[in-house]
C-alpha cells in the first residue's frame, strides 16, 4: 500500500477581510458576550471575528494567482476604525458590531478592490459596504445596549480562505496585504 499526499481542494471558499490584532480581537469578543447576555444565540468564537470586504464564495483553486494580483493592485492608507454601534438585523438574526462614521480610507479599499475584482471577472456585492463584525447568529435581538467603542488600527487587509467543521466555520489567512 503507498501513500499519497491529499490532493488540493479543486475549489476554496474564500473572501477578502479585515482581520483584527489580538488586542482589537479580545476587545470584540468582550462586546459579543456583552451582546450575549442581553440577546441571547450564539456567540461567535474570537479566532473568527472580522470584516468582510468582498465575498467571493466557492472560488476555483486555479484563480488565486489572479486573486493576488487584483489585491496587489490596492493602494489605501493605514486608518483607525471607531466599531460604536451595536445592531441587528432580524432578517437573519445576525447581532453586529459596526461603525456609525467610515472612515474614506476604508470606502476608498473597499471600491479598489471591488473594482479590481470586477475588472477580474469575478461577481461584486453591488449593495454599499457597511463596515460592521458578526457577533452573534441566531439571537432574539431586543434593544440595543450601550458598548464600550472599539478602536481598530488597520494597517492590512487578508485573503481568507473558510472551511466547513461540525462545530462551525474554521478560517485560515491565505495572504496579507499592507496598507500605506
Amino acid at each position: 500500500m503507498t501513500e499519497t499526499a491529499p490532493s488540493a481542494p479543486d475549489s476554496l471558499r474564500l473572501f477578502f477581510a479585515l482581520w483584527p490584532d489580538d488586542a482589537t480581537r479580545d476587545a470584540l469578543y468582550r462586546t459579543g458576550t456583552w451582546l450575549h447576555q442581553h440577546w441571547g444565540g450564539r456567540l461567535m468564537r474570537a479566532d473568527t471575528l472580522h470584516i468582510t470586504l468582498a465575498f467571493l464564495g466557492s472560488t476555483p483553486a486555479d484563480q488565486m494567482g489572479t486573486l493576488v494580483a487584483c489585491a496587489d493592485t490596492v493602494q489605501t492608507d493605514a486608518f483607525d476604525l471607531i466599531l460604536d454601534q451595536a445592531g441587528y438585523w432580524r432578517h437573519n438574526r445576525i447581532g453586529w458590531f459596526g461603525a456609525s462614521q467610515t472612515p474614506p480610507q476604508h470606502i476608498d479599499l473597499v471600491s479598489a478592490l471591488n473594482a479590481a475584482l470586477q475588472v477580474a471577472g469575478f461577481p461584486v456585492d453591488a449593495r454599499p459596504h457597511v463596515p460592521h463584525v458578526t457577533l452573534l447568529r441566531k439571537s432574539a435581538g431586543g434593544e440595543v445596549p450601550a458598548c464600550e467603542r472599539v478602536n481598530w488600527p488597520v494597517n492590512d487587509f487578508v485573503l481568507v480562505a473558510s472551511r466547513t467543521a461540525s462545530d462551525g466555520a474554521r478560517y485560515e489567512v491565505l495572504r496579507r496585504w499592507p496598507l500605506g
